[in-house]
């Protein structure tokens, strides 16, 4: 049984979105957890550990120094000058609080310029979209300054039965609907419920580093889907199969440095049954 932590306060940076939400809801009974939300999201205002954030218009330090967080888990989206220039503070707040860890939520878009092989935690990240060039750059920044309470995490296609891409695929299938698949494109991916778990686990070892939380095999991106619906009864939805090469592509991250221990770790075969399950199902479990 995971002991509860009294003294460490754990700031969320996006609380309101799918998968800040979610490690909040992880955290929730072993911290002290504070989390940010954007106007946008009133139905958190009512909670006490809800912070209202938005980062074009708000100061981070200010939101720093009032909280004074222990562990920073950022998953926030907004402007990229504007992020940058928070993720500038976030430094600044931790050279001087040396006891603070940063979690980075970053994505296998750092890798999204290269396309012939899978991509491990000490390989030179190369993007070709503004999305991963930014996430390489606060990458850069927090390895380069505050390197020893940096933990970097990576996702792959994060899935789960409540997940925007699960979701949306229950509806083509109850609609018959079309869902864009991508026959040559060859993924890693793992579902939220593990990544929380992950996450929980770094932040009580007090891990550094680079993490690659993917799945430790690979699927074609139409198999995975088709593997799911499947798995979900008889109906499908209809598939449309987009082809952005003649060729394989990869888009796959995994885990070879920093490989956590066997229990935390995801195969694609456990994301397919974790998706393919319906909501009473994963209540009981």
């Amino acid at each position: 049984m995971r002991k509860k932590v009294e003294k460490q306060r754990v700031l969320i940076l996006g609380g309101s979105g799918f998968i800040g939400n979610a490690i909040y809801k992880e955290l929730l009974s072993y911290f002290e957890v504070h989390c940010t939300y954007c106007k946008q999201y009133g139905a958190f205002s009512e909670n006490q550990v809800f912070h209202n954030f938005c980062v074009e218009e708000d100061s981070m330090l200010l939101l720093l120094n009032k909280i004074q967080p222990t562990i920073i888990i950022s998953a926030i989206n907004g402007d990229y000058k504007s992020q940058f220039e928070a993720y500038q503070q976030i430094v600044n707040y931790a050279l001087i609080n040396a006891g603070c860890s940063v979690l980075y939520i970053s994505s296998s878009e750092v890798f999204d310029g290269k396309f012939r092989y899978p991509s491990y935690e000490n390989d030179i990240t190369l993007s070709e979209t503004a999305s991963g060039k930014f996430k390489i750059s606060v990458e850069k920044l927090l390895l380069e300054t505050i390197p020893q309470q940096t933990a970097i995490i990576r996702l792959p296609m994060v899935l789960g039965i409540n997940s925007p891409e699960v979701l949306h695929l229950r509806q083509c299938i109850r609609h018959q609907a079309t869902f864009e698949v991508f026959p040559n494109l060859v993924i890693t991916t793992t579902t939220i419920n593990k990544v929380c778990q992950q996450i929980h686990y770094i932040v009580n070892q007090s891990l550094r580093g680079i993490f690659h939380l993917a799945s430790i095999d690979m699927v074609h991106h139409e198999d995975l889907f088709r593997e799911i619906t499947s798995k979900m009864g008889d109906k499908m939805p209809i598939f449309k199969s987009v082809f952005n090469s003649n060729e394989d592509r990869y888009n796959a991250i995994l885990p070879k440095e920093n490989k956590l221990k066997n229990p935390h770790q995801m195969t694609v075969a456990e994301v397919i049954e974790e998706c393919s399950l319906n909501e009473e199902i994963m209540s009981i479990k």
